[in-house]
């Protein structure tokens, strides 16, 4: 990345105010015209520090690759992929394929062996443990079995994270009826899980990965235990959420829901990308 080279005047008098933070003099302060060197004075020539621009990508694999001692085949093997903002994109596979590896990795749950995983234009690999949970608070969260705070009621569970990115109290009390608002469960806040039926409690994990905002969700078979009609509602929700500028990565075996969805697909067979298609299906070739 180039730097700028920026021109500043100090002169004799004024160096040891330089140095103790006040501005220098300008050129035109000092008699001299833009581009010359005063009389009474010297130009010192500094860089720039360039302005961050922000990734386009929210997911890059970089020729990722992930061996477990155990094993003698990686789990992934040479994986290169980028999912840019606001993309919706299902992860298909059969079991073993390394989706569960892949979704371990964007979370920063295990490294890769060889090559670099980058969330938002961070390479996470080198992330220091201390970094890590800053990092997956700009991650939402959902998983097949929910993994609701059985001890907590609905309301409770959604306020438990908004506590953990340690949000005010009153912030937290105006949040929690939004954003169960948002997932159709308004006046189900005092609920516990287990009063609850499967859609309902993965609204309410929807509910809890959303209270950031997060640049990235990961879906991990968020319909997997849910009928067919349910699980409708539950893609609709994802799709409200994606429109709304969150990049969805989900991780399925439905193919109903991705034939009729017809989203990018990238399919994993034995650690290798074998398919990376725009508007696709769950089967090639179909």
């Amino acid at each position: 990345m180039e730097h700028a080279l920026v021109q500043v005047v100090v002169r004799p008098r004024e160096q040891s105010k330089a140095s103790s933070g006040k501005a220098p003099a300008s050129a035109e302060r000092l008699g001299a015209r833009p581009g010359e060197m005063p009389r009474h004075g010297r130009v010192v020539t500094r860089c720039a520090r360039p302005a961050a621009v922000a990734s386009r990508s929210v997911i890059e694999l970089r020729d990722v690759t992930k061996l477990y001692p155990a094993s003698t085949r990686p789990a992934l093997n040479r994986v290169s992929a980028t999912v840019d903002r606001g993309e919706f994109v299902f992860l298909i596979g059969p079991s073993g394929s390394g989706k569960s590896t892949l979704l371990r990795l964007l979370l920063r749950e295990d490294r890769p062996t060889s090559g670099k995983v980058l969330v938002d234009g961070q390479d996470i690999g080198s992330l220091s443990r201390r970094r890590i949970p800053r990092l997956r608070q700009r991650i939402g969260c959902v998983f097949q079995d929910f993994r609701l705070l059985s001890n907590r009621t609905v309301g409770g569970n959604v306020a438990f994270a908004l506590e953990v990115l340690g949000r005010r109290p009153a912030e937290i009390r105006s949040a929690v009826p939004e954003l169960l608002e948002m997932v159709g469960l308004q006046g189900k806040a005092n609920r516990m899980p287990h009063e609850l039926s499967g859609g309902e409690q993965q609204r309410v994990a929807i509910a809890r990965a959303s209270v950031n905002k997060p640049p990235l969700l990961l879906a991990d078979e968020p319909t997997g235990n849910l009928d067919p009609e349910t699980s409708r509602g539950i893609m609709h929700l994802l799709e409200r959420i994606n429109r709304s500028g969150t990049t969805v990565l989900m991780a399925t075996h439905d193919d109903g829901i991705v034939d009729s969805m017809r989203r990018r697909v990238i399919e994993l067979d034995d650690g290798v990308v074998q398919r990376d298609e725009a508007r696709a299906v769950y089967g090639a070739g179909r």
